[in-house]
């Protein structure tokens, strides 16, 4: 089944794995795109769909050094020839819209931005800037009704911008502690308003966003990230969080999504996702639905085979291996990846690991 095409709406994949969005930090001037970026993206168009790595809908989302954003035409443009480049070689790629919100410092952000989340409270840890290496996060400005309104019109603007750049739609990051998430997660949002409180003051930010986005792509064209139960970036598990997600889920399926990705990073050392409740969100959610996490081709097929997914998504193995759809096909083995290049800005340990000779 892996290898197999599939068909819903908003998605004619040629197999049903799942390149999974990575932060790789290429983005050097301007959060722009480059032709080693479509270079990249590329070499990959082997996977069923691609899903780009975190692309922030806003100046204020650009925490991370050298991540892309797609907020201004300059941008679109650029990354309409990564979708040109995937598109030649039969791929289909969305763009994965990621605010981080609170996950950041000053020395990332552009001029005029602003850190922002949902409480004025700094994650802990510290995160990497090109100019001062490892800096502990800034304390964000709790963003009033205001800011939310704001926030809300430019995921929906980055989605039409998405459409004119070519990609066959978006995601939702609303995992990993960015700032989706951070609504969500009960232990960062104390929030006592309308958009805090309770399950369905929790979930309000994450369903406007999703409602502006789909009224301005087409409910089709979107789709989302979710990780309960983790830990990244400052989460954490909490009271109620399965009776959230699953309140969360029916109002995701009622508006017809293109699909639901659910992650669970415990492969990476993090809490799991309990299996019912996966279970439960695959029953929930009225449309394709992806698992991410940890697995292999035979793990893959074994999922696929329960039903426990339509469509699997691989994450590191895609970095030393472009071919990897083809590799696991043919049950070759695979290249390992130089941890030490993840994040640098450079091509080595980006687009110079070999495909299969011949």
């Amino acid at each position: 089944m892996l290898f197999d095409p599939f068909t819903a709406p908003g998605l004619d994949l040629r197999n049903r794995v799942v390149m999974s969005p990575m932060t790789r930090n290429r983005a050097v001037v301007s959060s722009t795109p480059n032709a080693l970026m479509a270079e990249y993206y590329a070499q990959r168009a082997g996977a069923g769909l691609i899903v780009t790595e975190g692309t922030s809908p806003s100046p204020n989302g650009l925490g991370y050094a050298r991540i892309p954003g797609l907020f201004n035409a300059s941008q679109a443009t650029s990354w309409k020839v990564v979708t040109d480049a995937v598109h030649a070689r039969g791929g289909r790629i969305v763009v994965q819209l990621m605010h981080t919100g609170r996950i950041s410092n000053a020395a990332n952000m552009p001029a005029g931005a602003r850190i922002i989340g949902p409480v004025a409270l700094a994650a802990a840890g510290e995160i990497h800037t090109d100019t001062g290496g490892m800096q502990a996060h800034d304390v964000p400005s709790a963003m009033t009704a205001t800011d939310i309104q704001s926030t809300v019109a430019e995921y929906a603007h980055a989605a039409g911008l998405a459409i004119e750049a070519g990609f066959d739609g978006i995601e939702l990051h609303a995992a990993n502690g960015y700032l989706i998430e951070q609504f969500l997660n009960a232990n960062v949002n104390t929030r006592g308003d309308a958009w805090g409180g309770s399950i369905e003051g929790r979930n309000r930010f994450a369903l406007e966003v999703v409602r502006a986005c789909v009224a301005a792509v087409g409910a089709s064209r979107v789709g989302i990230r979710l990780s309960p139960h983790g830990a990244f970036n400052s989460t954490g598990t909490f009271p109620d969080v399965d009776a959230q997600y699953e309140a969360l889920t029916r109002e995701l399926s009622a508006l017809h999504l293109g699909y639901l990705h659910l992650l669970d990073h415990s492969a990476m050392g993090a809490p799991a996702v309990p299996a019912a409740l996966k279970a439960r969100l695959r029953t929930l959610f009225q449309g394709p639905f992806i698992l991410a996490g940890g697995f292999d081709a035979k793990t893959a097929e074994s999922a696929l085979l329960a039903a426990q997914a339509d469509l699997i998504a691989f994450g590191r193995p895609f970095i030393a291996n472009p071919d990897l759809v083809e590799r696991m096909k043919l049950g070759a083995p695979l290249s390992q990846p130089d941890f030490s290049t993840f994040y640098t800005p450079e091509a080595r340990g980006y687009t110079d690991y070999p495909a299969l000779a011949g």
